[in-house]
């Protein structure tokens, strides 16, 4: 695996509205390859090429009944939201980008529709559509933001994202 980097919270990438994938090169599926290793290495459930530097539009996740359900990961190409429920659900959500003391994520409750219907293209070049609840639909809401330079904690009070922005800075000092 090439050595990816994670990129952390005030680096610009995590702030850029990522282009399409136009063709699915060799490059392109190693970087997918090398971001599904960093995830599970780093005990995650989504990873969107953005966190790792690239400016482009694809994630790699995991679809999961609970947090500790292996899943089945999915490689994600260009995908995007089309439908979301009106029901929406406050769960706590944290991300490999936005990390506090001891380099360890923090938390937020953020409250997001509780269902969505999502399309996307494999690294096959198949296209699918599959609506997601629970879990996974959080997940896939919170990676496809990265792409859109909307990270989870621009959800919360200006309040709320004060007192984890505190504890970000107070990792970088």
């Amino acid at each position: 695996m090439k050595k990816l980097q994670m990129k952390l919270c005030g680096d610009l990438v995590l702030r850029e509205k990522c282009a399409p994938v136009e063709n699915i090169t060799p490059k392109i599926l190693d970087m997918l390859r090398d971001m599904t290793e960093m995830m599970d290495e780093q005990s995650g459930v989504g990873l969107a090429a953005p966190q790792v530097g690239i400016p482009l539009r694809f994630i790699v996740m995991k679809e999961v009944k609970d947090r500790k359900d292996p899943g089945i990961s999915h490689k994600m190409l260009n995908p995007k939201i089309i439908s979301k429920s009106e029901k929406t659900c406050v769960i706590e959500e944290g991300c490999l980008s936005v990390l506090g003391s001891n380099d360890l994520p923090i938390y937020a409750d953020v409250e997001r529709p509780e269902s969505v219907t999502a399309e996307w293209t494999d690294e096959t070049g198949v296209r699918h559509r599959k609506e997601f609840d629970g879990l996974t639909s959080r997940i896939i809401q919170h990676e496809i933001d990265h792409l859109d330079g909307i990270l989870f904690i621009d959800y919360l009070s200006p309040v709320k994202r004060e007192m984890v922005m505190r504890k970000i800075r107070k990792r970088k000092a």
